[in-house]
């Protein structure tokens, strides 16, 4: 494969998950806002799915070589961080 177009890929790949993960934080701060407490079970549950299949996103492009694995790790460990954070700021309230 071309190495320009293996790296546009890898961009591609980068920007998708990334966009991904930002959909996941919007869907998690419309929740808490919205509709429901961090200790409820759905909330727990919309979160888990959604970081799983984040996580099995991010382990395919891995495994096509569109990203590094450290990548993944720093996507999900970034929402982690961002996820704990709203729940703080929640359980403030």
């Amino acid at each position: 494969m071309d190495i320009e177009l293996q790296e546009t890929y890898q961009e591609k790949a980068i920007q998708q998950l990334q966009a991904d993960a930002d959909k996941i934080a919007q869907l998690i701060k419309v929740q808490m806002d919205n509709l429901t407490m961090p200790q409820c079970p759905l909330y727990e549950e919309v979160l888990d799915t959604q970081m799983y299949g984040l996580s099995r996103e991010i382990d395919f492009a891995v495994k096509l070589g569109l990203i590094e694995r450290m990548k993944g790790k720093e996507i999900l460990s970034l929402l982690e961080k961002e996820m704990n954070i709203l729940h703080e700021l929640s359980t403030k309230k």
